[in-house]
């Protein structure tokens, strides 16, 4: 049996519209999974690469800005296998103009939603018996503090200590909790920044592999901590960033 598959299992990943969360999706599909890929917006796109490979995939509308509604959309859909925390949102400000709406809004997504939708899952892992898979999808500014992104920094520590303190309580459960941490990836999201043709040569000279990470250098990361192969690793927060935090 190949310790990398997961065929059979059925998996939530949040933010699946494009981008990291998209090759997540794709990804854990690729692997023998049915994949609920989540989105404020229809993931149309996502069911059809995977359908397009022969894969299982379906679509599922949830605005995380309502942390309750991801609690309400993961109970739709279960029973499920593994949960990956993916979807973000970021507020680019000074700290001394962030404003308390920004954070909020930023805390909703990013934290408790996390949160939330973590609770649930251990909650229906646990009364199921059959253990299960979280990836919270974490970031370099778990470990940085960044520039102009207080409450997105915030959120992202939060995000690995919540992933810490659910792999403490859970593991006895047969649940285990991990994080990947994102170096810059080629997304939309660093379209502007990739633009930028001195910060992107700052940022390349500090990456000693001396490139930009793809969505799939995550999305490999990811399956590998929701397959058998990871059963014995929990409490991690993993850096895919080409090198960047060693530097």
């Amino acid at each position: 049996m190949d310790p990398f598959r997961i065929d059979g299992k059925r998996a939530l990943v949040t933010g699946a519209n494009t981008g990291i969360g998209q090759a997540i999706a794709v990804g854990l599909a690729e692997r023998g999974a049915h994949v609920i890929a989540a989105g404020r917006r229809a993931c149309d796109e996502t069911v059809e690469i995977i359908e397009a490979a022969g894969g299982s995939a379906e679509t599922l509308l949830v605005d995380l800005s309502d942390p309750h509604a991801g609690v309400a959309a993961l109970e739709s859909v279960a029973p499920l296998d593994i949960l990956v925390n993916n979807a973000g949102i970021i507020r680019r400000e000074d700290s001394v103009k962030h404003s308390e709406l920004d954070w909020d809004e930023v805390m909703n997504v990013n934290l408790k939603a996390v949160f939330l939708l973590c609770q649930a899952f251990g909650k229906q892992a646990i009364a199921r018996g059959e253990g299960g898979r979280i990836v919270n999808i974490a970031s370099l500014l778990s470990f940085q503090g960044g520039i102009r992104v207080p409450g997105y920094t915030a959120s992202k520590h939060g995000v690995a200590g919540l992933t810490k303190i659910f792999a403490n309580e859970w593991a006895p459960e047969g649940i285990t909790v991990n994080a990947v941490a994102p170096g810059y990836i080629a997304t939309n999201n660093t379209s502007a920044l990739r633009a930028d043709e001195d910060r992107s040569r700052q940022i390349l000279e500090r990456i000693p592999a001396g490139r930009w990470g793809d969505p799939e250098d995550i999305a490999g990361a990811v399956c590998f901590l929701a397959s058998p192969a990871a059963k014995y690793v929990t409490g991690a927060v993993l850096n895919v960033d080409g090198g960047w935090l060693a530097r």
